[in-house]
């Protein structure tokens, strides 16, 4: 009955919650390397069953685990830590449906995970984890048991800086990128032998003017400032070919461009070292089409898509167009989180905290986009989401409201029907997937 009321009554609503209420449960931290080597890796709850002879489609879902600590006052996005690391679930192929099959515990919230592209081993930035007196995080490498998906640690080293939130792989399969939001910096880490993580062969630390704390692009009304404080390096990727690797800055309202010497795990400046957004619009995430020459960029604080040409040979961008994440009329403040490009590169999707809703867009010839619809994620604050590897269905994880939406996608209209699907876990960051039958990783 409950299922048929949402299905039936909130189906196509738009829900701006309004009075948010901030969970204050607390999870212990376990903050030092020496803890995290302590812990054991494998917390067994259902052991994946084969269907036929088919190895099950898994998904890894990371959490804040433990509350971050010291913060500056300007910090709004305080997560109480309900998780309790990294938690696996069987996924039905037909429904999208999730079954838990394990945790891997961790108390120093493993926020965002990456698979290698032959499905053996997992990385996880720590993003509470606290080393020193610099308060450096860390990132942790995983073995992927290829029975069942299981994970076993391998070992983690320092990330370079604090508050380590994304992590990504060079094509070349040899680095894992890091950026660290509190550190303001960026970092290259060697995979060596056994696909354990060596010290750092490059840091990054950015630099420049702070932009404002109030965005001319964001809605009426807005009071969302988030990141303006200080250097907030959010997200680190290389480009298709491997040539540069990008990486934002969210308090400096730029993207970078860094050349990456594969030999050596380095970057230099590009050509063109940078592109300014505009002051105080805070670009957070991007997104490459899948021809390459096009990039999405969503921006926290002025809850815009910018698409940028991108020059495969030179590294430069050039801005074309800026559109709202939000419906037309909308006011008051809002936080946008994520943005992908759909797997046939016809639409785009872009995540609204507050709003709590998908903006979604389909993609033109040129590559400018047009508003197609929204979709409410049926939960408070959407932190991110993500396709599963056919690209049937989305996965949205509300992190204030500890638990996933799962959403069918109509690959005529880009549009997202809810599934009914609701997934409990803590304070859910990031979800990935790995098909055990099929261990190859698809971009």
């Amino acid at each position: 009955m409950i299922r048929s009321l949402l299905n039936c009554c909130a189906k196509k609503l738009i829900h701006p919650l309004a009075g948010l209420r901030v969970l204050t449960a607390r999870v212990s931290a376990v903050a030092s390397l020496g803890a995290v080597a302590l812990m054991n890796p494998i917390q067994a709850q259902v052991i994946p069953k084969k269907t036929g002879n088919q190895l099950p489609l898994m998904a890894y879902v990371g959490t804040f685990s433990s509350p971050l600590e010291d913060m500056l006052p300007t910090q709004v996005d305080l997560p109480p830590g309900n998780g309790l690391g990294i938690h696996l679930f069987r996924v039905d192929r037909k429904t999208g449906d999730l079954t838990p099959t394990g945790i891997t515990r961790s108390g120093t919230s493993p926020s965002c995970l990456v698979i290698n592209d032959s499905g053996t081993r997992m990385y996880s930035a720590n993003e509470t984890d606290r080393l020193g007196d610099s308060k450096e995080g860390t990132v942790s490498a995983y073995a992927i048991r290829p029975s069942d998906g299981q994970l076993e640690l391998l070992n983690t080293v320092a990330s370079g800086g604090a508050g380590p939130t994304y992590v990504s792989l060079h094509p070349s399969g040899r680095y894992l990128l890091v950026a660290n939001y509190f550190g303001g910096s960026v970092s290259v880490l060697p995979i060596v032998k056994n696909g354990r993580l060596g010290k750092a062969t490059d840091i990054k630390v950015d630099e420049g003017t702070i932009g404002p704390t109030t965005s001319r692009n964001a809605p009426p009304g807005s009071k969302a400032f988030s990141g303006h404080d200080r250097t907030h390096a959010h997200m680190i990727q290389s480009d298709p070919t491997g040539k540069f690797v990008l990486h934002v800055d969210l308090g400096l309202d730029k993207i970078y461009v860094w050349k990456f010497d594969a030999e050596k795990g380095k970057l230099t400046p590009a050509e063109t070292p940078s592109v300014s957004l505009p002051p105080g619009d805070g670009p957070r995430h991007f997104h490459f089409h899948p021809n390459g020459h096009w990039l999405y960029s969503i921006q926290e604080e002025g809850s815009t898509i910018v698409l940028f040409d991108y020059d495969g040979e030179t590294g430069r961008l050039s801005q074309r167009q800026t559109i709202s994440t939000l419906p037309k009329g909308f006011a008051g403040s809002n936080f946008c989180s994520e943005i992908l490009v759909s797997h046939d590169g016809r639409f785009i999707y872009a995540g609204n905290r507050l709003h709590d809703s998908i903006g979604i867009f389909s993609v033109g010839s040129n590559g400018e986009l047009t508003h197609v619809d929204d979709e409410w994620t049926r939960g408070n604050y959407p932190r991110s989401f993500s396709f599963d590897p056919t690209g049937r269905f989305l996965y949205c994880g509300n992190q204030r409201a500890d638990h996933l939406t799962v959403f069918e996608i109509n690959k005529k209209n880009g549009r997202l029907d809810f599934t009914g699907h609701y997934v409990p876990v803590g304070n859910p960051s990031h979800i990935v997937f790995l098909d055990l039958a099929n261990p190859v990783v698809a971009d």
